[in-house]
């Protein structure tokens, strides 16, 4: 079953989807998103929130306090960034605190935390400093211990995590120079020799986080194609790779905008002789472990944006209350208090979709790439633009570095470092454009199965099965077409208490939700794919009722779990301020410039308006 008609796709297109589909996982059973996106929502999905156990989080608790004592004591964030490397004091403590072995189980060293304190440590570190908290994601969340643990043998444990519970240091090497956000165009090999009892590893590797410093990575290489069906198909294998091993470089380190601390470069393998056994699952499944690991990168980058947020709020508002201009605080002036009130809600709910995705993930059972990949999409939108408000309101301090405001007696705020610092999370993980194609591409499955091969005659094997898909489609959409028309969720909600009437709006939204998807996939059929700016507003849409359902739920379990006064008050301006988002992306949806302004793209790509680029110093071709 295929999305979209793949004979008029290039090579390269074809195979880079036909990869992601074979690597795709299909969880148990549909989740929140999965039925929402088809006009369903399940409460029983929502609610108990999935929160941590009290003595998970009590866990959590003493352990944060040892690290908040640590980072006052031993971290200057601001010195790293300026510096542009992180002290050996800091690594050897961190290691002390157990913190390079947070995910690893207590049998192979580690200290076996949950996802959810694991997401509290790395958040409350990347509020001291961001390259800190960079480095022990990479080497966790996507280095070898997370693809080890969803797929690796048990003798491959037993060697590599003991290892790296001590500090060796690790991470992934996937981007490649012409590789970014499609994996499956992975083009540095791995040779079998000796029979296939080891590889030879060849190419470059570019972004590589912790890269320069790592002592074993987990590298994506292609290893020969096979045949299926008398077509050659693209293998993509992961490998556990020492860095020690003959053949291994590191080319240069890479310097950024933000997270100046990071070792993040390029490497190089020549020649690299790796065994047969340093292969993660097996041969040609090397873009499913990468793809699945990110959604445990995706996970941390949610939580450290929810983070982020936390402490922009808190700057913010104790700046507001502060600094006085024309005879009162700043906060009180209204172009100040409202975006104070925005801050604060969309934190919130920032915060909340942050930690229900992560609980999800605490209880291994449910399949979390789609609520992963929105939380990805969401929080780091969001916590940009409650970092670039911050920075509005501290106004000129915003712009001054946290060392020369202290150098000058004033507190230091570190909003100039956290706005280059967290610029990136924008882009890494996959990017806010591509994580809204990925949710979209999921979105559409329930109508994909149901259409069948309509959406692509030419994958049909006769004319009986484009009979039987007929039938097929007719019989659900008889049912469920109408069904969206109805009032749905009019009656529920009631133990959300004041929030019932905004998880009644999101029942009813759902309904909207997945008439609209079905209009636009019967409107377009396959050419669908091709209007990503269509589809980045409905994924918007999506993003703002799940994290409208999410901040209900966290506020009701804060304030009858937590006897935490306030909550539902906060996810009450969320959510007004959501709706109002939901109602204009609707419209836009049927009122807007986007062939216009496709078409004069062209125009300007085709160098029709070169004169307009006059006047400044020449500008380099790209190389």
């Amino acid at each position: 079953m295929v999305m979209m008609d793949m004979s008029k796709m290039s090579t390269g297109k074809r195979e880079t989807y036909e990869q992601f589909e074979t690597s795709r996982q299909i969880g148990p059973q549909p989740g929140f998103l999965d039925l929402m996106f088809m006009g369903s929502v399940k409460d029983k999905l929502l609610w108990p929130f999935p929160a941590q156990s009290a003595d998970d989080s009590k866990i959590g608790d003493e352990l944060m306090a040892k690290v908040e004592d640590f980072l006052k004591k031993n971290v200057d964030g601001d010195a790293i960034d300026r510096e542009g490397n992180i002290p050996q004091s800091v690594y050897n403590g961190l290691k002390d605190l157990g913190l390079l072995s947070m995910k690893i189980p207590k049998q192979y060293g580690g200290l076996g935390l949950s996802q959810a304190n694991y997401n509290r440590i790395v958040g409350l570190v990347g509020t001291q400093c961001a390259s800190t908290a960079v480095w022990l994601s990479a080497h966790q969340s996507i280095g070898v211990p997370q693809p080890l643990l969803l797929f690796g043998t048990e003798e491959q444990k037993a060697k590599w995590l003991p290892m790296v519970a001590k500090g060796a240091i690790s991470g992934f090497a996937l981007t490649e120079k012409g590789v970014g956000s499609d994996p499956a165009r992975v083009s540095t090999t791995a040779t079998p020799i000796e029979g296939g009892k080891y590889y030879l590893l060849n190419g470059e590797k570019l972004w590589c986080t912790n890269g320069i410093i790592a002592e074993v990575l987990v590298v994506a290489a292609r290893t020969p194609d096979i045949e299926v069906k008398g077509k050659k198909k693209k293998q993509i294998t992961t490998f556990i790779l020492e860095t020690k091993t003959p053949g291994f470089e590191v080319v240069s380190r890479c310097r950024f905008m933000g997270l100046h601390g990071i070792m993040n470069g390029l490497i190089r393998f020549k020649d690299v002789k790796v065994p047969a056994e340093n292969i993660i699952l097996t041969p040609g499944q090397g873009l499913k472990v990468a793809l699945t690991t990110l959604n445990s990168g995706r996970l941390t980058l949610a939580g450290g944006s929810a983070a982020a947020a936390k402490s922009c709020v808190a700057m913010s508002r104790r700046w507001a209350s502060f600094r006085e201009q024309w005879g009162e605080p700043i906060g009180g002036h209204d172009a100040v208090a409202q975006k104070i009130t925005e801050m604060t809600a969309k934190g919130f709910a920032i915060d909340a979709m942050a930690n229900y995705v992560c609980g999800l993930a605490d209880t291994h059972t449910a399949d979390i790439r789609l609520e992963a990949a929105m939380a990805k999409l969401f929080c780091s939108e969001g916590a940009w633009k409650i970092i670039d408000d911050t920075f509005q309101v501290m106004g000129g301090r915003g712009f001054e570095t946290e060392s020369s405001l202290a150098g000058r007696g004033e507190t230091g705020y570190p909003v100039e470092r956290m706005m280059r610092d967290n610029r990136i999370n924008r882009i890494i993980e996959g990017s806010t454009e591509i994580m809204k194609l990925f949710i979209m591409r999921e979105a559409m499955d329930g109508h994909m199965k149901a259409f069948g091969s309509l959406l692509n005659m030419k994958e049909a094997s006769g004319a009986g099965e484009l009979i039987k898909d007929v039938l097929k489609a007719l019989g659900f959409y008889a049912g469920w077409y109408p069904a969206r028309w109805l009032p749905h969720g009019w009656f529920g909600f009631g133990g959300y208490g004041k929030l019932a009437g905004q998880m009644r709006f999101v029942a009813g939204q759902s309904n909207k939700l997945a008439r609209t998807m079905f209009h636009l996939l019967a409107q377009n059929g396959p050419g669908i794919e091709k209007k990503q700016v269509l589809l980045g507003r409905v994924a918007e849409i999506c993003a703002e009722l799940f994290a409208m359902a999410c901040a209900c739920s966290f506020a009701r379990h804060k304030e009858e779990n937590e006897n935490v006064r306030g909550a539902a008050d906060l996810a009450q301006e969320f959510c007004v301020m959501a709706r109002r988002r939901v109602k204009e992306l609707f419209y836009s949806l049927g009122h807007n410039d986007d062939k216009r302004h496709y078409k004069f793209s062209g125009r300007v790509l085709k160098g029709e308006f070169g004169w307009f680029e006059k006047g400044v110093m020449p500008v380099k071709e790209p190389k």
